[in-house]
């Protein structure tokens, strides 16, 4: 007998409905299974011949076919077990009901019969329901996950006899719905800003980077607060609206990184070690799978020593950081997966840490230090926006009993800034001064003729490219905003353009 239950497959963030079609028949007794499966999928005959067997049901004797169609897409995951099992349960005739053919099924078996949690749930529901599909059966332990969606109807499972029963309608299971997301309660942090004593250029700047989503790199001498800072970035960033949550769980989902199986409502912060590889970095594997980059979608990519990473490391950042997309090409797919962050980026000025220091001498010699400063490229460079020069704290600012600014107070100069550039960029398709297209700067980044000497002068003295260019005019964007001014003015441009000489004193630019 022939049956054929619907299930999903991802590809990337993307999903594609597969058909599990299966076929029972009179012979010696064989379970295939065809249609490009995994390794994973096919290790699913044990599980699901256990599971139905310690479920209390009888597993069909017979030759049992099943065709993952269409036959010419890659299919991976475990979350092909449940599918297969009602699709044999089906042609064996233990499921009368034909309701089972408008739900996507997903789940993976234990050999018990229970349903556990599988990776990528979310994006399987969304790709699903942009194709038209509005029932769907889960394993329990993702509906949180799932039930975000307001325009589904999700239903989440225990076991698969819960499974079998309710597609039987001996069984009633309520349409699940999760919290819904409230965008006016801020995520608590164990940090704060107030902890950050003195260093108030640093905390200007980490403003504006919080501001207008721009790139940060901060130059100091080890334990000048460049990594202190660094942590409480996200503390002081826009709350994430609904949309940009969903991007982000969907990423962790695939990656089987989600908390609590819940959504994530703080911005990622992800710092990963100098040791990272390209692939770890970027993303990959056989079937690749999103890197760091993707995960500190919609929030901070942190690198702590920028120089001790592998230079090829540093290097592949560049397309990213400019189009806000990462393309990872293999044999078996070709994927792309999103990555819009703020770059942060903090080093050492010399190997031993103490090149410029007031209180520490260097024992670098000059090679040493140009040979460990040339580990960044000025192509690299030229996409940060912000470069600062971190002086190492005061023992006055240290002891000081002075109550400092908490990441709150900041925070609402941010939101109100941020809010500004939502209303100008409404429709176009970006969100912050950072990803102003080159082709708009004249339209958003006017200047007067008296400014325009400036940084006339500035370009010529400094030789910026035509990128720094770009990025000053960018960052006076965003401090204009932050002052409420319409228009940028000629002490906007003068701060943006002191963001931007630190290269020209570290590197000769």
């Amino acid at each position: 007998m022939y049956s054929c239950v619907k299930t999903c497959s991802l590809m990337g963030l993307e999903g594609n409905i597969i058909d599990v079609e299966t076929d029972l028949s009179a012979g010696m007794p064989k379970f295939s299974i065809v249609g490009l499966p995994d390794s994973t999928i096919k290790e699913s005959k044990e599980r699901v011949e256990s599971a139905i067997k310690n479920s209390g049901i009888k597993f069909p004797l017979k030759r049992i076919v099943i065709n993952l169609a269409p036959a010419n897409i890659k299919k991976d995951g475990s979350q092909m077990d449940l599918p297969l099992a009602i699709g044999i349960l089906k042609s064996d005739g233990r499921i009368k009901s034909s309701e089972f053919e408008n739900f996507i099924i997903i789940g993976e078996l234990s050999l018990d019969g229970n349903l556990n949690r599988i990776d990528g749930a979310l994006p399987m529901v969304i790709s699903a329901r942009d194709k038209g599909f509005k029932n769907f059966i889960v394993p329990f332990a993702n509906g949180d996950e799932c039930g975000v969606i307001e325009d589904v109807n999700i239903y989440p499972c225990q076991t698969l006899m819960e499974v079998v029963e309710f597609l039987n309608k001996e069984r009633e299971i309520k349409r699940y719905k999760s919290s819904p997301f409230d965008e006016s309660v801020h995520p608590k942090y164990d940090v704060d800003f107030s902890e950050i004593k003195g260093q108030q250029q640093l905390k200007r700047g980490l403003e504006i980077t919080a501001a207008g989503a721009h790139n940060f790199l901060s130059i100091g001498s080890p334990g000048s607060g460049k990594t202190m800072g660094a942590i409480r970035l996200p503390t002081i960033m826009p709350d994430m609206s609904f949309e940009e949550a969903i991007e982000v769980t969907k990423i962790y989902s695939i990656a089987g990184l989600l908390k609590d199986n819940k959504l994530m409502t703080k911005r990622p912060f992800r710092s990963p070690h100098h040791t990272a590889s390209r692939v770890a970095i970027i993303g990959g594997g056989k079937i690749p799978k999103p890197g760091e980059i993707s995960l500190a979608h919609n929030g901070v990519l942190f690198m702590d020593e920028l120089p001790e990473f592998d230079r090829s490391v540093i290097e592949v950042l560049r397309q990213p950081l400019e189009d806000g997309i990462v393309h990872i090409s293999r044999v078996n797919a070709s994927l792309s997966f999103p990555s819009k962050f703020i770059f942060m980026a903090a080093m050492n000025p010399c190997p031993c840490g103490y090149h410029n220091d007031p209180n520490h001498e260097c024992n670098c010699s000059l090679n040493e230090i140009n040979r460990y400063l040339n580990k960044i490229s000025q192509p690299m460079l030229d996409r940060l926006d912000i470069h600062l020069e971190i002086k190492p704290v005061k023992y006055k600012d240290l002891t000081s009993d002075e109550k400092t600014e908490s990441s709150e107070s900041i925070r609402k100069r941010v939101n109100a800034a941020r809010k500004i550039q939502l209303e100008r960029y409404k429709d176009l398709g970006f969100y912050a001064n950072s990803q102003i297209p080159n082709s708009k700067l004249k339209k958003y980044c006017k200047i007067d003729n008296k400014t325009q000497k400036i940084l006339e002068l500035a370009f010529n003295k400094y030789k910026f490219s035509g990128r720094s260019y770009n990025k000053i005019l960018k960052v006076a964007r965003t401090i204009a905003d932050l002052e409420n001014c319409e228009n940028i003015m000629e002490r906007h441009v003068l701060e943006a353009i002191r963001y931007r000489v630190l290269d020209n004193k570290y590197w000769g630019n």
